[in-house]
């Protein structure tokens, strides 16, 4: 085809696309006027309560942003660098804010900003990556609101709930859903394993960490803490500690800046549980006990060293206040929502045979 009849059946074809667009086109009407707006009349009653919770809540949540400090001995600059974001809210009005650990963790520093835009330095009070919990301390003003605190023993699958946080920086961002499960586990690679934890189908994605979890009358029942998801987003499947284990460990954090469970004083070692695993033994095999701990005075014995130099075994413990002892994280487990100077029903198997013995705790 010749280059002439090549640009004349172009221009044909852009003729007729022209005559084609024409066709379409509707003639001129005169001038039009916006259409009337319909009055849309009252709020139905479940969104007029969701209105008023965030707004009652709203200036309770936090906005944190982190920094480090780079390590690297032989860089000139020494200049902090972003590090990450997350969620926080108001725990008292003496500044207290309760976040997640992993929010914070390896930051040199954070800043918090307020729901009035107002941002203030924030000082470490407290970690606890056990359950993944954090307070930082900012300057109290007198607009500083905490939270209303609700309870979570007593929460029912099916209830809702309600999340306010900063997914992938997006502050003050309201998402709703349900409590899907209780009592769940969460083991990301590299943390802690949590227990106990509140599973909800409402929103929760990055950024979101640390953010309250809120009950139907806007009371705080858990701290947004993980999602289990392939993609990195939310998948429905969220986790929050829940507020009764919060209520527990932050007094703490703030009194002495970390958190020590009541300690029962016995002394174990995964490798000789894993060994007696395998040979149907299930439970805590009892090392050691501390001088003058609470399993000393319970009478509570430990292993020893046979006369061939071999391993005696000697107490195991299966139960702790009726609470079933597979293996020390379930000990752990099972002493960790208790007080130090709780009385605690311990159940060991001694020479194959179980045997009932009374502990007092003792401080972590």
């Amino acid at each position: 085809m010749s280059e002439r009849r090549f640009y004349l059946r172009l221009a044909a074809a852009t003729l007729a696309a022209a005559g084609l667009m024409l066709l379409w086109r509707a003639p001129a009407s005169g001038p039009a006027a916006p259409r009337l707006v319909e009055a849309r009349g009252d709020l139905a009653a479940d969104e007029a309560a969701t209105i008023a919770l965030f707004e009652a809540a709203r200036g309770s949540v936090v906005f944190i942003t982190t920094a480090e400090r780079p390590r690297n001995p032989w860089a000139r600059d020494g200049e902090e660098k972003p590090r990450g974001a997350g969620s926080g809210f108001v725990w008292d009005e003496q500044g207290h804010v309760v976040t997640n650990a992993h929010v914070i963790a390896g930051a040199s520093s954070a800043l918090v900003r307020r729901a009035d835009g107002t941002v203030a330095e924030a000082a470490l009070v407290g970690v606890d990556p056990s359950h993944d919990l954090a307070v930082l301390h900012i300057p109290p003003v007198a607009a500083l609101a905490p939270l209303p605190l609700g309870a979570s023993r007593d929460l029912k699958v099916g209830q809702k709930v309600f999340a306010i946080g900063s997914p992938f920086g997006l502050d003050w961002t309201l998402t709703t859903g349900i409590v899907s499960a209780l009592d769940r586990e969460f083991n990301e690679r590299g943390a802690a394993q949590l227990r106990g934890l509140i599973q909800t189908d409402a929103a929760i994605n990055p950024g979101n960490s640390g953010g309250p979890l809120l009950d139907s009358a806007g009371r705080l029942i858990g701290v947004n803490t993980a999602i289990f998801s392939p993609s990195g987003a939310s998948a429905g499947v969220g986790f929050a500690v829940p507020v009764d284990e919060v209520n527990r460990i932050v007094p703490q954090l703030i009194a002495t800046g970390r958190y020590a469970p009541p300690s029962l004083g016995v002394e174990s070692d995964t490798r000789i549980n894993a060994l007696a695993a395998r040979r149907g033994i299930k439970g805590v095999v009892v090392m050691g006990v501390k001088p003058g701990s609470a399993a000393e005075r319970a009478g509570i014995e430990p292993a020893r060293v046979d006369a061939d130099g071999g391993i005696a075994l000697g107490d195991v413990i299966v139960g702790v206040g009726g609470e079933t002892v597979a293996d020390p994280g379930d000990l752990r487990a099972a002493l960790d929502p208790r007080l130090p100077g709780d009385a605690v029903e311990i159940t060991v198997l001694r020479d194959g045979e179980p045997k009932m013995l009374q502990a007092i705790l003792d401080p972590g």
